[in-house]
């Protein structure tokens, strides 16, 4: 069957009061754990590919699209393809017509007024295409080039008036926020503002999304959706369990296929480990 939507996960989620999970793909091993795993689980799922995932390729969109797309389709779950992290408008104008049902512009190191200007083009683009559209306010930080800030400081929260300004403005369907999680976390010790959440919740009339999740543990995890989160986004936490198994048998073998099956499997368990997590949260 073809891709879901993204917009109808997102709606499932929210009527449902569960957490969606998205998971960042590098290779084909990634998507392949990313569906076996919420297989397992029972649960819908979103791959999400990002351009620095994109960069890692060449540049070359496409075909790691294509690899996604076609596991989508075969999925015994609904699964939809996301666009994440898009800094360029490029790279957004290339998602056409490959299968993503979604996507994410990256304008948080721009100014706010041009931050407004270019998500409310991005947004134009986007709908245009059929496209639900995700952008952030605030700053997370933990991706290349990018620190987290200090977790007390101003930028590193995002403040509910301003983002119910910024939602409406801008016409995105979606507000990734900034409240204690971090990009990039090799351990799971992020503590979240839940009561930021709440008041974000109350005040921005669309789903939020709440990325760098592979740092906060599920105790916490449950707790975001119960708040209001909808959308976690997850990336690291498969790279931790991919590398981790590589390492356990990478030592005097020849075929890759001897320690990425391994890893496959080692993501596939996260996958469904942490869908199982969301679904359990009861908003």
């Amino acid at each position: 069957m073809p891709c879901t939507p993204t917009a109808d996960l997102v709606a499932a989620a929210v009527a449902t009061g569960r957490g969606l999970g998205a998971f960042n793909v590098i290779t084909l091993e990634h998507a392949e754990a990313v569906v076996d795993g919420a297989a397992v689980a029972g649960q819908p799922v979103v791959l999400q590919i990002s351009e620095n995932a994109v960069r890692f390729h060449g540049g070359r969109l496409a075909p790691i699209a294509a690899a996604c797309r076609a596991l989508a389709e075969k999925s015994i779950v609904d699964a939809a393809l996301h666009l994440d992290h898009a800094v360029t408008y490029a790279l957004l104008e290339q998602a056409r017509g490959l299968g993503f049902g979604s996507a994410m512009v990256d304008t948080t190191g721009l100014p706010y007024a041009e931050n407004v200007e270019a998500t409310r083009r991005a947004v134009a683009y986007a709908h245009r295409h059929g496209l639900w559209l995700e952008s952030e306010l605030g700053t997370v930080g933990g991706k290349e080039g990018v620190p987290p800030p200090p977790a007390h400081a101003p930028e590193a929260r995002t403040d509910p008036a301003t983002a119910a300004s910024y939602v409406d403005a801008t016409g995105v369907d979606g507000l990734a926020v900034a409240v204690g999680s971090v990009h990039a976390m090799t351990t799971r010790t992020a503590r979240l503002d839940h009561a930021l959440i709440a008041a974000l919740r109350n005040a921005v009339p669309v789903p939020l999304v709440l990325h760098g999740s592979s740092g906060v543990p599920d105790d916490e995890l449950r707790q975001a959706v119960e708040g209001g989160i909808v959308k976690v986004n997850i990336g690291t936490a498969l790279n931790v369990a991919y590398t981790g198994a590589v390492r356990e048998r990478v030592h005097d073998v020849v075929d890759p296929r001897r320690y990425l099956d391994r890893a496959r499997d080692a993501m596939a368990e996260r996958v469904a480990h942490l869908l199982t997590v969301l679904a359990t949260a009861a908003r």
